[in-house]
């Protein structure tokens, strides 16, 4: 039996301790998984979670992948609509491929092979190596290859991990994390943290109200003293999927075409609103359904990336129609060419984050089609995490409301979001809290843990190979709270 070290006293400076520790750092999302070291400003791999299946049901990852156009191929995720793992075995291998692909470097080109070692001697009459050369090149090739798939399998044995998860996160989900990080990679240690509780770390504060605008789900966690208030959790389905969803509707509902980039193969410009003048790109066989979706999702990111707009306040959007009409419109050109000005449109949009009455109707009015309600909205959520904390905790958390995640970087969402969050508590200091740069907005749960895993204070933190011996997956609970 390996003894156990109490909290308070720290293990040996040689065990993954002190300042010298280098830990890996996992940010699994629905949407991209951000892998790095600790202590470093950005992650080195933001990958899909999106992969592709083969005809012949091989799985592959990456950009290049799963954004070819094959008819052959099919896009899938291994999360849920809840931001959960759905497909275990996938999610490993999508999760090894952000790590050792990237982290690790590309494979080098054998010398024998990349054109700086040419013998002229060793060629024969007609300028071409000989036999025997290339069936030592070949060996070479193939010894280096096998020593790289080593340095790359001990890149998990070598780094302590730190990894973020949902704070919804299930028992039996956090207990499959950990095992297969013990007994599939074989990290020396591990830790699991909650997105809200790193993000507010990636904003150096121990105490804050975390909102997190992710791809699948919106949520607001209470962190007071570095310590989740669990009972504080709520997540929602209004988040940049659904205003995805909601872009979609509104395209409908104004005859907007919406072609993605791979089906145009030449264009010319046209006036506004215009058809277009464009020659497609045809496929002998047509890329499956799922492709198209994941590709018009790229058009949709970059029309709420340049478009969208929340709309500042006071008062709610129907009430300042008159002040919003003199707002000067913003253009937006698809990807063939037709474009047009969007003006009171792209703040309804947004509105919809706010007043879930507001938003656009399913145009195939599907019974199985998503209706939020009031409570899903971001003041909503806010007021159900605050209500949920110790009276006396609320003023420190409303004055610290820290906003992050993709689905954030709307413009003036932040603003908007102060003043309906004042709107409801008057008294009490109200003050949102959002980084400036995009890289920050975008991965700062990544981001602090980055900071959390490099700290040599933290280093007692880690379930230690031991004490998962000892205690089994079961430990995640007690140690990650």
């Amino acid at each position: 039996m390996a003894a156990v070290l109490p909290p308070t006293q720290a293990p040996p400076k040689e065990d993954y301790a002190g300042d010298e520790i280098n830990a890996l750092v996992l940010d699994p999302g629905s949407y991209t998984t951000r892998a790095g070291f600790a202590g470093e400003d950005t992650p080195k791999s933001c990958t899909p979670t999106h992969y592709a299946v083969l005809a012949s049901g091989e799985r592959v990852y990456g950009e290049n992948a799963i954004h070819l156009p094959r008819g052959d191929v099919e896009i899938k995720n291994p999360f849920d609509s809840e931001g959960l793992v759905e497909d275990w075995e996938t999610a490993a291998k999508l999760w090894e491929y952000s790590i050792t692909s990237r982290l690790t470097g590309t494979r080098q080109t054998p010398p024998s092979k990349n054109g700086l070692n040419n013998d002229p001697v060793a060629k024969d009459g007609e300028g071409d190596t000989t036999m025997a050369d290339d069936a030592d090149d070949a060996d070479d090739a193939e010894k280096m290859e096998k020593m790289e798939d080593e340095e790359h399998g001990r890149t998990w044995e070598e780094y302590p991990l730190l990894m973020s998860e949902p704070g919804w996160n299930p028992t039996k989900a956090r207990e499959r994390t950990i095992e297969l990080a013990m007994e599939e990679w074989g990290v020396p240690a591990f830790y699991l943290a909650k997105t809200g509780q790193l993000a507010a770390y990636g904003n150096g504060k121990a105490t804050a109200l975390v909102v997190d605008v992710g791809h699948q789900n919106t949520s607001v966690t209470a962190v007071i003293e570095g310590m989740v208030v669990r009972k504080s959790i709520m997540h929602s389905p209004v988040a940049s999927s659904f205003l995805s969803t909601q872009i979609r509707n509104m395209f409908a509902a104004n005859q907007i075409p919406l072609t993605p980039h791979y089906m145009v193969k030449t264009k010319q410009p046209v006036d506004a609103r215009a058809p277009s003048s464009a020659t497609y790109t045809k496929f002998a066989t047509p890329p499956h359904p799922s492709f198209r979706l994941l590709e018009e999702e790229r058009v949709l990111t970059s029309f709420k990336e340049g478009v969208i707009q929340a709309w500042p306040g006071p008062g709610r959007l129907e009430q300042n129609l008159e002040a919003v009409k003199l707002q000067p419109p913003r253009p937006f050109e698809m990807p063939d060419g037709w474009n047009t000005v969007f003006g009171l449109e792209r703040y309804k949009l947004a509105e919809t984050l706010f007043d879930t009455a507001t938003a656009y109707p399913d145009p195939t009015n599907s019974s199985s089609a998503f209706k939020p309600t009031s409570d899903q909205s971001l003041p909503s959520l806010v007021r159900l995490s605050i209500e949920a904390c110790d009276p006396d905790t609320r003023p420190a958390l409303l004055a610290n409301i820290v906003l992050t995640g993709a689905g954030s970087l709307i413009e003036k969402l932040d603003k908007r979001l102060e003043t309906d969050v004042a709107a409801l508590y008057p008294n009490p200091r109200v003050r949102v809290l959002a980084e400036r740069g995009t890289v920050e907005r975008k991965y700062g749960a990544w981001i602090g843990g980055s900071v959390l895993g490099s700290l040599g204070t933290f280093h007692q933190m880690w379930v230690s190979r031991e004490e998962y011996e000892e205690f089994g997956a079961g430990i995640v609970g007690r140690r990650c709270r």
